[in-house]
């Protein structure tokens, strides 16, 4: 369960980068229903906040990085991004963006890589904790990471943000998944999981990534705003026991997301 209570490793924010920050925009606003505004006025460089409802549930801005593709980057946070980072690089990872203030007093992240590849980000909060609403229609219910190294990325992630691990048989032989809890916590506050998937089939260049999986009232409806909106659909719907129905979507700039509507909800 992701909460807005957060406790080290735990996810915190979200962002996506995207080459065409308003026709982002105009998409998540048609799929999800969030309202948009610039962070920090006119002159934040494109970054849109997300809100449903008035609380922030995400942003978009503009791409940063030299060859960049358009991503979702999950934020865990910390409560010294300084240490995080020096703790990735520890454990063979490597600190994209060092960490650096946002704001006035906003707090401080760090744009970081997992020693396979796949990038993710920290967030140590000042005066602002992160997302504000979680776990709901139309917000992060969970966070999955795709790599080519399962054993290897939890020993990563254990070291670097202290999570505790779980691995469950997938059904029909289908591998491992392995749940991810902050440590210290109990189950009820499990926020993701990892799973092994082979480098051709994880799209260009087979990097394993991190992407977010967002709560659906009905998930198949959300897959029609998706596709109907420029969207295409990679996997479903299906119904997963025990988990919920769901989909695996990409929006028109290439960034993968996960719809998800759970199990008891269904």
């Amino acid at each position: 369960m992701i909460t807005t209570d957060f406790v080290p490793g735990s996810p915190c924010w979200l962002d996506l980068g995207a080459p065409d920050v308003e026709a982002a925009t105009a998409f998540y606003r048609a799929v999800f229903g969030w309202q948009s505004e610039p962070h920090g006025g006119r002159d934040a460089g494109g970054y849109t906040l997300f809100r449903l409802d008035g609380k922030a549930v995400g942003a978009v801005g503009p791409l940063t990085e030299d060859g960049a593709r358009s991503a979702w980057t999950l934020f865990f946070h910390t409560p010294d991004a300084d240490a995080a980072a020096q703790a990735v690089e520890r454990a063979g990872g490597t600190v994209r963006v060092a960490p650096v203030g946002v704001g006035s007093d906003d707090g401080r992240f760090a744009q970081l890589t997992d020693p396979q590849g796949a990038e993710f980000a920290v967030w140590e909060p000042a005066r602002y904790p992160g997302f504000e609403a979680a776990d709901a229609p139309g917000t992060l219910v969970w966070t999955e990471l795709y790599t080519t190294d399962p054993a290897a990325a939890q020993t990563f992630y254990t070291s670097v943000l202290g999570w505790s691990t779980q691995d469950m048989p997938l059904p029909g032989g289908g591998g491992t998944y392995t749940l991810l809890t902050p440590a210290g916590c109990s189950e009820e506050r499990m926020h993701g999981g990892l799973m092994g998937v082979p480098a051709d089939l994880l799209g260009p260049g087979g990097k394993p990534y991190w992407h977010p999986v967002f709560a659906s009232r009905d998930c198949d409806a959300t897959v029609g705003l998706t596709t109907g909106n420029g969207g295409t659909l990679s996997m479903g719907p299906e119904t997963a026991e025990g988990v919920g129905r769901l989909a695996v979507c990409t929006d028109p700039s290439g960034a993968e997301f996960v719809v998800l509507t759970p199990e008891g909800q269904l």
